[in-house]
């Protein structure tokens, strides 16, 4: 289910999405970002900038364009701190004084097991760590951010990274990357963890989502469609790494050789985080094994399914 490729809004114009919410396109197109980065405004006249973006002058200029008579940047949200993201919120607050709200900084909302694998020297990939990132204002899960015509609802999503936050908007639900319109969530441990993105995915399916707004892609009309997709894309992907293991043990680049076949070979190496993220998962089923430390020459192998 990876979503058609004509979306292709033009870069740093702002788009009409719903009442008070606008779309600009960041002008950072890469084969993890697509076509770029989504950062949203909402509001008519206090206005939330969700996921500012990178680092980059044009989107500066492109957000501050947007203004209209009696409008001003209230208050800057970020789903997460990957450096497509986070980085342009410091100057962004700088130069309007709205402070940014997060769940925390990078490292926030880790699981215990991807920070043994952390401090074990695995590194994390594919759109890398926003390491200066510090929000002003931390919110925890069920926390409530407001301006003066709209209400946003913190909902805590790990898993694609543990600081990552979904925003409820009514029955509108601004997603970040845990759910993206293109294509399925990369997962790269230890900055990710699937067993989190798997249970976020779940607690998503109960709110009765009309639209969701991913940070990369279109507007994604059937979310409770889209979600199922992910469980079941997911699902299928552990699957079809134990049917590999059934032939005897493996490491991360021949599992991934044999499961993402036809992956284009920009996109391997997230791949194999991803297959990374499935053998930790299966690790802590009890459905596979390794010894020795985890990198991407450890053989794993399949326990006895007979067995525990």
């Amino acid at each position: 289910m990876t979503m058609a490729d004509d979306f292709d809004p033009p870069i740093g114009v702002p788009q009409s999405i719903e009442p008070d919410i606008r779309r600009i396109l960041a002008p950072n197109p890469s084969p993890m970002t697509y076509r770029g980065t989504n950062t949203y405004l909402l509001g008519s006249r206090d206005i939330a900038v969700i996921d500012p973006g990178p680092a980059d002058d044009r989107h500066l200029d492109a957000i501050l364009s947007c203004l209209c008579t009696g409008q001003r940047i209230t208050h800057i949200v970020v789903t997460h701190s990957h450096l497509d993201h986070s980085p342009l919120a410091a100057r962004l607050s700088d130069l309007t004084a709205a402070p940014v709200y997060a769940f925390g900084g990078s490292f926030a909302g880790r699981s215990a097991i991807m920070q043994d694998m952390a401090d074990s020297g695995l590194s994390g990939g594919g759109e890398g760590m926003d390491l200066a990132f510090s929000p002003h204002i931390s919110v925890a899960d069920g926390a409530v951010i407001e301006g003066s015509d709209w209400v946003l609802n913190v909902i805590h999503t790990p898993g694609h990274l543990g600081n990552h936050i979904a925003l409820g908007f009514g029955d509108i639900c601004f997603t970040g990357d845990h759910v993206m319109g293109w294509a399925s969530s990369l997962v790269s441990p230890p900055d990710g963890d699937l067993t989190d993105f798997m249970a976020s995915c779940a607690r998503l399916k109960r709110y009765p989502w009309r639209r969701f707004l991913p940070g990369h892609g279109d507007v994604i009309d059937a979310p409770h469609d889209r979600l199922e997709w992910l469980i079941t894309h997911r699902n299928a992907r552990e699957a079809a790494i134990l049917d590999f293991l059934d032939d005897g043990p493996a490491d991360v680049e021949k599992i991934t050789d044999h499961v993402y076949q036809d992956t284009p070979a920009a996109l391997i190496p997230a791949a194999r985080r991803n297959v990374i993220a499935h053998l930790i998962d299966l690790k802590g089923k009890f459905k596979v094994t390794f010894t020795g430390s985890l990198d991407f020459k450890t053989p794993f192998k399949r326990i006895d399914r007979h067995r525990r």
